[in-house]
């Protein structure tokens, strides 16, 4: 995380200097780690007047700390922010039995040689199992994909698809870096100055060739070709208002203007990753534009069967009347306008940062182009969903993005 705050830093030339806040987190981190974001500040180089604060929303965990700091610039509570998010996946904490934690916390807690001996008389070899982290839901006790895969089956979502999906995610995300579209994006962090996921060489060929991994019973869809991987990453944006963007003479890429955050009963009724099915409809009504309305649109791609399901439910006249309160369907979506540069599946998905990629990315797309909307769309655990709209720089005040995301 530090790698990333670093470069944006440089970047905007903001060391040594002091912004109203800095509010980012982790999906998976060590206990160590409590104060990630404070940390991660006194490192970059900020002012030490700067503070920070953790916070943590599942995979929509630096999209949710962008909503939080941008909410405050427009409020008047600060001038700029930083929001960000970080996962190290290679770096898991791994947890002991709870048996064996109490023995360690009791001899901790000893007075005396004795007492210190004593919990050691309950040690027994089993204590020394390791219980690895899981991406599995407490409530159903079902991994991420385990879920999916049944929404990919209520949804009729053909393998076919999700394969040429995945493909077209690697395609656009090694023609983007070969362009030297994600130079000035991306930081490198020790010998790494790519996303090293993306696979230049894969074929449709190659990923049919590739056995399910979730439902092994011969029904099965869902890959690891067609599904994201697990992945080690940071990454981080700046906002601010647009009088403060000005003065420091930092082009101001986009405005954060709509947000929304919905929840599904997944226990129940619903997909765990159907929500953004919900937010995004929500936040249309809100902002009165139709889906169409958006000349990019960067969809988070946890698996691509969650992907098209998503979009298959905007498009199902059922879905929308029953469960969006809507009188007809919204439509498709314009696939050559959906994650132009690549998405998750080739890119990856550090959990807590993929939310502050996609908006650096976003950002800059609307730059380039110099008007329009951008459309962001991401799944998380918990059966959540978090989007957000962004139309490019014009005269008007908002929340201004600078960027850059290793």
């Amino acid at each position: 995380m530090t790698a990333a705050l670093d470069g944006l830093i440089m970047k905007c030339d903001l060391k040594g200097q002091t912004l109203g806040d800095v509010a980012l987190g982790a999906v998976i981190k060590h206990s160590r780690d409590w104060n990630l974001a404070r940390e991660c500040v006194i490192e970059c180089g900020l002012s030490m007047q700067t503070p920070g604060v953790d916070l943590q929303r599942a995979c929509g965990t630096s999209i949710e700390a962008a909503i939080m700091i941008g909410n405050k610039v427009a409020l008047g509570q600060i001038e700029a922010g930083i929001a960000g998010g970080t996962d190290t996946v290679s770096d898991a904490p791994i947890v002991y039995p709870d048996d064996y934690r109490r023995i360690l916390l009791d001899i901790h807690g000893a007075r005396s040689p004795m007492d210190r001996l004593k919990p050691l008389l309950r040690f027994r070899p089993r204590h020394l199992k390791p219980e690895l982290p899981g991406v599995e839901e407490p409530r159903t006790k079902l991994s991420m994909g385990e879920s999916t895969e049944i929404t990919a089956k209520e949804w009729d979502v053909q393998r076919e698809h999700q394969d040429q999906l995945a493909l077209a995610s690697h395609i656009k995300a090694a023609a983007a870096y070969d362009a030297g579209w994600y130079e000035d994006l991306v930081v490198p962090f020790m010998d790494c100055e790519e996303d090293n996921n993306i696979r230049r060489d894969t074929t449709f060929e190659k990923l049919s060739t590739l056995r399910p991994v979730f439902d092994k019973s011969g029904e099965g869809t869902m890959t690891a070709g067609n599904s994201t991987p697990l992945t080690d990453g940071a990454a981080a944006v700046l906002l601010a208002s647009e009088d403060w963007a000005r003065k420091k003479n930092l082009p101001v890429m986009a405005y954060l203007t709509f947000a929304k955050v919905a929840a599904v009963d997944f226990v129940g009724n619903e997909g765990l990753l159907m929500a953004p099915a919900y937010a995004v409809s929500d936040m249309l009504k809100e902002a009165n534009l139709r889906l169409q309305d958006f000349d990019f649109y960067e969809i988070h791609e946890a698996f691509a069967a969650q992907t098209i399901a998503t979009m298959k439910a905007w498009q199902s006249d059922a879905f929308c009347r029953e469960k969006l309160g809507r009188s007809e369907a919204m439509g498709p979506i314009d696939l050559s306008l959906v994650n132009t540069k690549g998405g998750s599946i080739a890119i990856g998905h550090p959990f807590a940062a993929t939310g502050a990629r996609i908006v650096a990315a976003m950002a800059k797309l609307l730059q380039e182009k110099g008007s329009g909307r951008g459309l962001i769309s991401i799944c998380t655990a918990g059966g959540m969903g978090t989007p957000s709209s962004l139309p490019a720089s014009c005269s008007r005040s908002g929340a201004a993005f600078r960027n850059t995301a290793p």
